[in-house]
């Protein structure tokens, strides 16, 4: 597909097939686009914990996520992405190497979870990135390390319908040249 094409086409999917089989080698394809996006230093700070069993699903959207959120995702995978704390952004002794700190940690998360999404959606799912989640029940259920920061649950599966494409700002309305 056409990688303008694939961006327009993109939607945030809040209702899922119960046709819900995503293979291992699916999720690992998405996790490899995730792996080429640019980071820090090439420091690779992102995590995926991915919840493909319908049980620990059930589990998941249960005791982790809202009910509203719980139910947007009914029917999908979920993966969580996480970063390694104090690594990108940060200089060898540990301090920060500039105001943002661990917000590199997050910048370089975001653009792995962009091609993630992207890579999804070429393969032929939909997904939904949710930020609303308990990160205290996620890290528990999960056993995630303490050293890594939890930024979003990402919900993939077969869409159940095509979200129409919401409206969008002029290009000319978001940039100024000098």
């Amino acid at each position: 597909m056409e990688f303008q094409k694939l961006i327009e086409k993109r939607r945030s999917v809040r209702k899922y097939s119960p046709d819900r089989e995503i293979s291992k080698e699916d999720i690992l394809e998405m996790i490899r686009a995730a792996q080429e996006a640019p980071s820090w230093k090439n420091s690779q700070t992102g995590r995926y914990y991915c919840v493909t069993s319908k049980e620990m699903s059930e589990r998941f959207r249960k005791e982790c996520l809202p009910a509203g959120n719980a139910l947007k995702c009914e029917n999908a995978i979920v993966i969580v992405s996480t970063f390694v704390r104090d690594r990108s952004g940060f200089k060898q002794d540990g301090t920060p190497e500039n105001e943002l700190g661990n917000g590199w940690g997050c910048y370089d998360l975001g653009l792995q979870n962009a091609n993630l999404i992207l890579k999804a959606e070429e393969a032929g799912y939909g997904t939904l990135v949710i930020g609303i989640r308990d990160a205290d029940s996620i890290r528990s259920l999960l056993s995630i390390p303490e050293n890594e920061i939890i930024v979003s649950v990402i919900a993939v599966g077969i869409p159940a319908d095509e979200p129409k494409r919401p409206a969008r700002k002029e290009t000319e309305e978001i940039v100024k040249f000098f």
